[in-house]
């Protein structure tokens, strides 16, 4: 008989009962995957293979298909009758509800279950994940001695090759797990009638709509949002925002005196309801005095592999592989522009930092938006390669974030919605120019670009890279373009 609820289903139900209903019912509203969301789906997907290495010799437990697993679990438990001790993709099944299991292993005669995350900390939401599995299992009449999740360690260092033993964490929930049993029947319970009734639940918006997870319905759940609303009162928190919203409080105009908002939240306001611009010359030609010629417009990229590829790097490390430097030697002097793009062998960060800082010299202003990022990656070079950490530490000491004028509201127009995104801020400044024409358009997609390029043999190397060159550059020269309507203020 096929499942009713399935882990994946019960944890949207836990989240929202609307969320459990249209995946149920109405699919048809869901969004379609995103390619970032993919690339999550995927890292889990190949963390969790690397992490059967930990427990070799085992049998492949998993279905062919997610509609298959009436096969998964007959096979679990045929494998259990036949004396296999460890199984991968373990599913069982008690009363309608499915739950499969990464890793089950049976040592001195006693089950263990290993749940593989690729997180770097157990979560609430994982807890909540193994009670399920502990419930299923153990009513599946197998007596679980221990139930563990499996996370990455983020403060394990790549030598020359992986130690998987220290690459990851294992840790025992299974108290967390026999303590949550009561609700996790209660909350079963309460589903399996939510899918009987077939009756869309009302509910109305929340911080569930992104809590654990982002749901996939939330654009239907708040099309009857208008923008702009106080949800896009910039800093505002959450809870505030849905306090304002559930007193009927939901675009601008409905805002009163007795609400306290900061002074930029207040300016932001002020400029939508008039319609106009908010320029304070004062601190921007403050502002304008703090550079240095030469002058630099600096912009990295960055990867975030789970598991480290290369030595002196640890889980999720940003590792620089790209950057954009447009540059002018004087105030009169023209614009020019040199770049760099790390080849896909090696690791990247020597020839980057090598590049960098012959391209930076010895003098002038460095600029960078949100110049935190920049300076980040550069001290975490520093400490990795201490032979570059006297230049790096002359190259930070240079850096100039471009962010202030805009994050503070020196310069503020309603176009830019509250947000002070280079993205946001750029085509409300400079309405000629935006990254709709690209390929790449975002640093989350120039990311994963990069990694298609270490781990797919069939791209496209020559058309990625140059999506890549023209993507970082237009972030260096949307700072070139900023800064001059900076200056004619």
């Amino acid at each position: 008989m096929r499942h009713i609820l399935s882990k994946s289903t019960f944890l949207y139900g836990t989240q929202c009962l609307k969320r459990l209903y249209f995946n149920k019912f109405r699919r048809d509203l869901r969004l379609e995957v995103s390619e970032m969301q993919q690339a999550v789906f995927d890292r889990g997907t190949s963390v969790g293979q690397l992490a059967r290495e930990l427990f070799p010799g085992g049998t492949d437990a998993s279905p062919e298909t997610p509609f298959e697993y009436q096969k998964s679990v007959k096979l679990t438990k045929d494998l259990i009758d036949q004396g296999v001790k460890i199984i991968y993709e373990a599913a069982f099944q008690y009363q309608g509800v499915l739950a499969a299991v990464d890793i089950l292993v049976k040592k001195n005669g006693k089950w263990k279950a290993y749940e593989v995350k690729s997180s770097t900390s157990v979560k609430d939401v994982n807890i909540l994940d193994a009670a399920l599995q502990y419930h299923v299992i153990t009513k599946s009449e197998i007596e679980l001695a221990d139930i563990f999740i499996v996370h990455l360690n983020n403060e394990y260092v790549r030598k020359k090759n992986l130690v998987l033993e220290e690459l990851f964490f294992m840790e025992s929930v299974k108290d967390e797990a026999v303590d949550q049993q009561s609700f996790i029947k209660n909350k079963i319970s309460e589903l399996k009638l939510l899918i009987e009734s077939k009756k869309e639940p009302k509910i109305g918006i929340g911080t569930h709509c992104f809590e654990p997870y982002s749901c996939e319905f939330m654009h239907h759940c708040w099309k009857h949002i208008p923008e702009p609303s106080v949800f896009s009162i910039s800093g505002l928190r959450s809870n505030k925002k849905f306090e304002l919203y559930e007193n009927g409080i939901l675009r601008f105009e409905d805002l009163t005196e007795e609400i306290v908002l900061n002074e930029y939240q207040s300016m932001q306001v002020e400029c939508h309801l008039n319609g106009k611009t908010n320029i304070d010359s004062v601190s921007v030609r403050n502002f304008l005095k703090e550079f240095s010629y030469p002058l630099y417009f600096m912009d990295f990229e960055t990867f975030q592999p789970a598991v480290p590829l290369y030595p002196k790097s640890k889980p999720y490390q940003q590792i620089a592989f790209q950057y954009s430097l447009h540059y002018k030697k004087s105030k009169s002097a023209s614009l020019k522009h040199t770049e760099f793009l790390a080849p896909i062998t090696g690791d990247p960060r020597i020839p980057f930092i090598e590049q960098l800082l012959e391209d930076t010299g010895s003098s002038g202003s460095i600029l960078a938006y949100n110049v935190s990022f920049e300076r980040s990656i550069l001290e975490s070079i520093a400490r990795d390669f201490p032979k570059y950490k006297n230049e790096i530490e002359d190259r930070c000491e240079r850096l100039i974030d471009l962010m202030p004028p805009f994050r503070k509201g020196w310069y503020y127009k309603p176009e830019m919605n509250g947000s002070y995104s280079i993205k946001q801020v750029l085509p409300a400044v400079v309405p000629e120019m935006n990254y709709d024409a690209l390929e790449i358009a975002d640093g989350g997609s120039a990311s994963l670009a990069f990694e298609q390029l270490i781990y797919d043999k069939n791209a496209d190397v020559d058309a990625i890279r140059k999506q890549l060159l023209a993507y970082c550059k237009m972030d260096t020269l949307a700072m070139v373009r900023l800064l001059e309507a900076l200056e004619k203020i």
